[in-house]
């Protein structure tokens, strides 16, 4: 299983940003896929899901600023994140999660600095 996570950059506050994963190896569809973060110093945390069945769950913290879709035909997943601001920044994680099994794999994470 490979995850490809793009799409992070250094954008002012107020910003957009869109990150794309690309997923291979996998049957995309019957995974729940999300994105964390990790900002310096702290632990990792979620910021959205979105099952394989497409309910969506979020942090309260993004609640209402970001936005988690997925493409099945792409086996692609994304976060769209408006209205940025400096306490988004992170390195964004991307997780596909199969729950007959219970495993998780990661991609690389891709890094978000939003400048104030």
């Amino acid at each position: 299983v490979q995850l490809q996570a793009s799409g992070g950059g250094l954008v002012q506050a107020g910003g957009s940003l869109r990150l794309s994963c690309a997923a291979s190896g996998m049957i995309f569809s019957i995974h729940d896929m999300g994105w964390y973060r990790q900002a310096p110093g702290k632990q990792r945390e979620l910021v959205a899901i979105i099952s394989s069945g497409g309910t969506t769950n979020y942090a309260d913290s993004v609640k209402g600023r970001f936005t988690i879709s997925r493409d099945n035909a792409k086996s692609t997943v994304y976060l769209q994140m408006n209205s940025l601001k400096p306490e988004d920044t992170a390195v964004y994680y991307c997780n596909a999660h199969f729950r007959l099994a219970g495993r998780d794999w990661w991609g690389q994470g891709t890094l978000v600095t939003v400048s104030s």
